[in-house]
């Protein structure tokens, strides 16, 4: 098992990882023709300094993935900020570990770069996550909201 930066012709085997869940098989567009919105929006990712996607690769098969993205911050002495998105491991392959590795190796690259803390959201009804990312050290210190536009 190794994590990686993805690379563009892994972006199909992401967006199947991202629809592999209650919530993301509603959210997310399996169609042919929606994955080119998911392309554009890899090379976007892609293209951007403060922005990384990392994937979990295991025999050849993509088995997780985590969106981080680097955010410079005036409060608090101006210092860097990881923001975590998008984490999912099959759901095959849940609760064997992979995602807590993913996070350590997040974590640590955070750790290396002078990060501040690292932050992410998770939705409400992820009441599994919310556990995973307790044992994880994580706090629920904040109330995010969000506008949908």
């Amino acid at each position: 098992m190794k994590v990686r930066l993805a690379r563009y012709e892994d972006v199909a085997d992401i967006r199947a990882l991202l629809a592999d869940d209650e919530l993301g098989a509603t959210r997310e567009d399996m169609s042919d023709a929606g994955l080119a919105k998911y392309q554009a929006a890899f090379s976007k990712i892609d293209d951007d300094a403060n922005n990384e996607l990392f994937v979990v690769e295991r025999d050849e098969r993509l088995i997780a993935t985590a969106q981080v993205t680097w955010i410079p911050y005036l409060s608090r002495g101006g210092n860097e900020r990881c923001h975590i998105e998008a984490v999912r491991v099959a759901s095959d392959l849940r609760g064997l570990g992979i995602g807590a590795m993913l996070m350590q190796f997040i974590v640590d690259k955070a750790r290396e770069r002078g990060c501040l803390m690292v932050q992410l959201t998770t939705d409400r009804v992820r009441e599994n996550a919310h556990r995973f990312y307790a044992r994880m050290g994580f706090v629920a210190t904040h109330h995010g909201m969000k506008l949908v536009l």
